[in-house]
């Protein structure tokens, strides 16, 4: 007993000196939509910043949560209301402004670059959206305020402090609140999409 004791100990000891624990900054461009049923939304260039942790516990496994503020929506056409009576057609662009809290576990098959999957839940900080030339309206008493979602990535290490990051984040949870009428918005259905670019450094 005392011997497979000290082989844990030892084991726990070896984990903990081998473990890499970092901080980080990060700051990039996104490429942001909506998805979802009869959902065509274009994209917009956004961005992104925050802060990371990242935890190696394993020459080949790894944790990084990020707490990042992020630039969010999406871009579509609509009818607005013209002058004469009639309707015209207008960009109608959505800002949804999130505080994300991405959780990545990452595998590192080579020592510098790493593959990184994990939750998100994002809290929503600021929703408005503009048509055409009209001022912007406020949404956010329309927009959940709490959203979940899973990421899909990889980080590259271009030296000891410095990376590139690719990732794709699939909104799971929908961005706007129901209507409470008979009917239902295809506003209803969306879903936040989010493709990010972004360079960081560690301390």
């Amino acid at each position: 007993m005392k011997k497979k004791l000290i082989m844990m100990l030892a084991v726990l000891a070896c984990m903990s000196a081998s473990a890499q624990v970092k901080f980080g900054a990060k700051v990039g461009l996104d490429l942001t939509n909506f998805w979802g049923k009869e959902c065509g939304h274009q994209m917009v260039l956004n961005y992104q910043a925050g802060l990371l942790m990242e935890y190696k516990f394993h020459p080949h496994f790894g944790i990084s949560p990020e707490v990042v503020f992020a630039a969010q929506g999406g871009q579509e056409k609509a009818d607005d209301g013209s002058e004469m009576g009639g309707f015209i057609r207008s960009d109608k662009h959505y800002h949804t402004n999130y505080i994300n809290v991405p959780v990545m576990f990452k595998y590192y098959p080579t020592q510098d670059f790493s593959i990184d999957f994990g939750p998100q839940v994002g809290f929503n900080v600021y929703s408005k959206y503009t048509m055409g030339k009209h001022e912007a309206t406020n949404y956010k008493d329309k927009t959940k305020a709490v959203d979940f979602g899973l990421g899909l990535g990889c980080t590259y290490d271009l030296d000891k402090n410095v990376f590139i990051q690719l990732r794709y984040t699939m909104g799971l949870t929908r961005v706007f609140e129901p209507i409470a009428e008979y009917w239902v918005r295809i506003e209803d259905y969306r879903k936040n999409s989010n493709a990010q670019l972004a360079f960081g450094f560690r301390f």
